[in-house]
């Protein structure tokens, strides 16, 4: 009996060697208190300054969505500003091309009335000469008939000349 109580008290005695050696491995591989206490001061600072960065991350977001949302209106706004202004140049473009084709069709009325007036012009001109040449005649008729009005009145006068003569010879 004293044999096994040795021999399990040796065998105690190696697994408790073992058992101190490997809590002294343990020992070793753990951090000594004081560092411990620093690594979890860090620790938490490290957590509130991610807090922190966290917290300044959302709100660096927030006011950039809210940038965004004021961008985004004013892109709207001035879009909705640029398609009126384009509606109000396209209506005076229109109206412009309606008095540019209003402008052309007067143009063109008094081209054409133009064009009537050169004809009626020419047909005067035409006319104008004919009459010239018709006034030229007549007094060239006129020329003539004065001279045969004149030999006629000479005539006469020699005849009445003549008659004055032979009509108191006759009457004695």
């Amino acid at each position: 009996q004293l044999l096994e109580a040795k021999a399990s008290l040796s065998l105690a005695q190696t697994r408790h060697a073992l058992q101190l050696q490997q809590a002294k491995a343990q020992m070793n591989n753990m951090v000594p208190k004081k560092q411990f206490e620093q690594l979890q001061i860090s620790l938490r600072e490290e957590q509130c300054k991610g807090q922190q960065l966290q917290e300044n991350l959302h709100q660096q977001a927030e006011q950039t969505r809210k940038q965004l949302v004021r961008t985004q209106e004013e892109y709207e706004r001035l879009l909705q500003a640029a398609v009126e202004q384009a509606e109000g140049l396209e209506h005076n473009l229109r109206s412009a091309e309606a008095v540019l084709a209003e402008r052309a069709a007067q143009l063109k009325d008094v081209q054409a009335q133009l064009f009537r007036n050169k004809l009626l012009i020419e047909d005067l001109r035409e006319e104008s000469r004919e009459f010239a040449m018709a006034l030229q005649a007549a007094e060239l008729k006129q020329k003539s008939s004065e001279e045969k009005n004149q030999l006629l009145e000479k005539q006469a006068s020699a005849l009445k000349q003549l008659i004055g003569k032979i009509t108191p010879a006759s009457l004695s």
